[in-house]
């Protein structure tokens, strides 16, 4: 099926150039309900799996703005099959406030004969038990805008008003070429696809480092949604695109300016407690068969060097602008310190 986020069939690759598909269910949860799903502390349930960086985001946004309580999380396990990714993490395989054992139950219950991938993250209705949304890119912004009354005392400024169309801008061509970019070099069916795809992603790392060389953050002088975007798929990209999907110009600790740029946001309060290198690992090296058939998961790399002092403290900014960081996760949100060098 072709990215992380979606349950498959065990082929990834397809022939010639890989092409995502981005149609997604666009049903929005808003403040005045004009799609029939208003913004309501408790209603709704964010499915996620720590594997997947377009999931991470939301982890991530839900975290930075303290939507915890308005907006319970329902973690999927780092594995699925053709059908659908599954509550396995869960002590009796069931998500404990849906009742179900796969999201794909979800979907169905909205949508009895849905034809495409069933993806995380999606936001779930608890009293219907139906899907309301898996359109990703405009779930964390509605988290910055739509339900702003219930963020946290001191939330920062994701998606600020007067930024916007630059965070638009560097989230476009960061998308592009890097988030759906390691896909298109990871599953590319050709040499030539491969060749264009690796071109194009380090062409667009090289400029990310010219852009970060003398501004700490992505747009403006503290963090955004153009950071958490960025990020997951940094925090990613050692222990698994730079090998399992051929992205091997160079390593990202190899990439001096972004290493400390992705150091600096992973020692952020809300960013590197959510990541959990055990379930990104195991996803792409057990799931994707066609690339590597025998599913044996790497142990490396070390993880240590994330602890690292990363000096970009002398750029100027404040993460959170005049805000606070994020309480510590919550025990039962908190990431296996196994899984971790936070820990």
């Amino acid at each position: 099926m072709g990215e992380d986020g979606k349950s498959g069939g065990g082929r990834y690759v397809e022939p010639g150039e890989f092409k995502r598909d981005q149609n997604y269910i666009t049903t929005r949860i808003t403040a005045d309900g004009r799609d029939g799903y208003p913004v309501e502390p408790g209603r709704y349930r964010l499915v996620v799996s720590r594997a997947c960086p377009w999931a991470n985001r939301l982890i991530i946004v839900r975290r930075l703005l303290g939507l915890e309580d308005a907006i319970s999380m329902g973690v999927a396990g780092p594995t699925h099959d053709a059908r659908s990714w599954t509550f396995d993490l869960d002590p009796d395989g069931r998500d404990p406030v849906l009742g179900i054992e796969r999201i794909q139950e979800a979907y169905f219950a909205r949508y009895p004969d849905y034809p495409r991938g069933i993806t995380v993250p999606a936001i779930v209705d608890v009293p219907t038990g139906q899907v309301v949304t898996n359109d990703y890119a405009q779930m964390s912004l509605d988290l910055s805008t739509e339900w702003a009354a219930y963020h946290r005392s001191g939330a920062p400024q994701l998606y600020p008003e007067h930024l916007r169309a630059e965070i638009d801008e560097v989230n476009a061509v960061v998308f592009a070429d890097v988030n759906n970019g390691v896909y298109r070099c990871g599953f590319a069916g050709s040499q030539e696809a491969y060749e264009r795809a690796y071109r194009r992603l380090f062409d667009r790392l090289d400029w990310l480092s010219e852009r970060l060389a003398g501004q700490r953050y992505l747009v403006g002088d503290t963090i955004t949604e153009a950071d958490v975007r960025l990020f997951t798929t940094l925090v990613r990209f050692d222990p698994v695109y730079h090998g399992h999907f051929k992205c091997n110009r160079q390593k990202l600790s190899e990439m001096p300016v972004l290493w400390a740029y992705a150091r600096d946001l992973f020692t952020t309060p809300g960013f590197g407690d959510t990541i959990d290198f055990d379930h990104i690992k195991r996803h792409y090296y057990e799931v994707h068969r066609d690339i590597n058939p025998t599913g044996v998961v790497p142990l490396g790399p070390d993880l240590s060097n994330w602890l690292e002092p990363h000096d970009r403290e002398s750029l100027g900014g404040h993460p959170f602008g005049t805000g606070t960081p994020p309480a510590p996760p919550t025990p039962a949100e908190r990431v296996n310190p196994a899984h971790t060098p936070l820990s």
